[in-house]
């Protein structure tokens, strides 16, 4: 069987959300959901949520929505959609992580295991002469703020988890994402051309016109410009697979139905993915729209491959998209293309601070300097080799600065959660029958991202993490077939 048709507007969002609540589902959870969407569509607003306040409301809004959601499964006597058991071994790592980290910060473990402590807290008390509680940590408080903003994306995660085990919210959630990046691309475009890329309303300078929405700046932008586009065009292939069947005896038929569903249903969607392509490259985010092109590939190798299952996807539309985009390309791509002539793929600032992050990490390979503390490392270890004019506060490469954070076994081991994560999702993209669009969208935001994060830091950009989460755990909800018992 084919999945439903999925049209991309206002209204449809409303009967989708509207249908579900009728057919079953209790009025809190299409609360719940309402408000776990307007967060999404907050949290780019303020700078990609890259400020405290964004942050601390991000902090407090989506852990708030979990612990409804729990009382409400209490008070109602219903069992969770998505059993834990179902990820139980990524979960049970996700805790010795989480327990990790805590320890990293605690400044009882360090006084039970004082060779254990940084020597920074030896040499502070030396200083000040006076004795200063040491811990694993080089700064405690940037860890625990770590901590915090990971528990913030751990109870996204729960919380669409269980949501999105239902395949009509599911998709309404991708509908959802790929209106509010569009969104959010219109505005980029708008302050790119109005205001020379400036943000007046958060007293963001210009950027000589290059495309960052509300972004600090375009890489991040681009990476969520290229999540926007995977969703859109993962939904326009979803609406043409089963609109026009690729097993139809006449091409004639095929073609008809294909105009047909391209102006009934199929020119919003289309767009959208439009628009946000042509401020993904207004951008001129090497990385991101490098990204974003493994992203594509991602979609189009995981829908191809399901063949017969679920219904196939015809040439047309697969041809029609990429004509699509390939036009985008041509007609907007002039400045990226422009800028990987002139700077090439490599920088030479950036393979300097992975070699200097790299080389930190090898002094505390299995304790780390504390989880989020690359700010406060770095300096100690910064040379010649960089520009003294230069601030980095960024290793613009999350896994560097994760293993230097952690230590090896433990950034290891949440690599191996968001791994395991991901690659069910990427079983889910081939073997469902049905509903295996949320896994495919999942299991390629997975390729932009991880390829991204070792190139850039978008990835501790709120906006760009919590859309992402969102999208990881919608697919890991359908990545098991409906008709298996997943709840506890």
């Amino acid at each position: 069987m084919s999945e439903k048709p999925a049209r991309l507007n206002i209204a449809t969002l409303s009967r989708a959300a509207l249908s579900g609540a009728n057919s079953g589902d209790d009025s809190i959870e299409f609360i719940l959901f309402c408000i776990l969407v307007g967060g999404l569509a907050w949290a780019p607003f303020w700078l990609g949520s890259n400020r405290v306040l964004p942050w601390g409301v991000n902090g407090v809004l989506f852990p708030l929505l979990t612990l409804v959601y729990e009382v409400s499964l209490l008070v109602r006597g219903r069992r969770h959609p998505f059993a834990l058991k179902r990820i139980g071994a990524p979960a049970a790592v996700f805790l010795l992580v989480l327990a990790w980290i805590c320890v990293q910060m605690s400044t009882e473990a360090a006084g039970l295991f004082p060779s254990l402590t940084h020597p920074i807290w030896g040499m502070a008390a030396e200083t000040l002469r006076m004795p200063v509680a040491a811990s694993i940590s080089v700064n405690r408080g940037a860890t625990a703020i770590a901590l915090l903003r990971l528990l913030t994306l751990a109870s996204l995660f729960w919380l669409v988890l269980q949501l999105c085990r239902s395949a009509p919210r599911a998709n309404l959630l991708l509908q959802a994402i790929s209106l509010i990046v569009a969104v959010y691309s219109a505005a980029g475009l708008a302050l790119a051309a109005c205001c020379s890329g400036a943000i007046p309303l958060f007293e963001a300078p210009a950027n000589n016109g290059l495309v960052r929405s509300t972004f600090v700046n375009t890489n991040n932008f681009a990476t969520y410009a290229g999540l926007g586009l995977l969703v859109s065009v993962a939904l326009i292939l979803r609406l043409y697979r089963h609109e026009v069947h690729a097993e139809a005896d006449s091409f004639s038929h095929r073609l008809a139905a294909f105009i047909e569903t391209t102006g009934r249903r199929g020119w919003f969607p289309l767009c959208c993915c439009l628009l946000i392509l042509v401020a993904l490259l207004g951008s001129v985010s090497r990385g991101g729209i490098c990204a974003a092109m493994l992203g594509l590939l991602g979609v189009y190798s995981l829908s191809l491959s399901r063949g017969g299952r679920g219904g196939g996807i015809g040439i047309e539309a697969v041809a029609f998209v990429t004509i699509a985009l390939g036009a985008g390309f041509a007609f907007y791509g002039d400045l990226f293309f422009g800028r990987m002539a002139y700077a090439g793929v490599a920088d030479s600032g950036r393979l300097a601070v992975f070699r200097i992050t790299l080389n930190s990490i090898f002094d505390a390979p299995l304790l780390g300097f504390g989880y989020g503390t690359f700010a406060d490392v770095f300096p100690m270890y910064r040379d010649r080799s960089i520009s003294a004019l230069e601030l980095w506060d960024k290793a613009h490469n999350s896994y560097l600065e994760m293993f230097q954070g952690l230590g090896f076994v433990f950034g290891l081991a949440l690599l191996g959660v968001v791994g395991a994560l991901v690659a069910k999702c990427f079983a889910g993209a081939v073997t469902r029958r049905r509903d295996a669009t949320a896994a495919i969208v999942a299991a390629a935001a997975s390729l932009l991202v991880g390829f991204h994060a070792a190139v850039d830091f978008s990835l501790q950009i709120e906006a760009v993490a919590l859309t992402y989460t969102a999208l990881l755990a919608a697919g890991v909800a359908q990545s098991e077939s409906s008709l298996h018992d997943s709840a506890d």
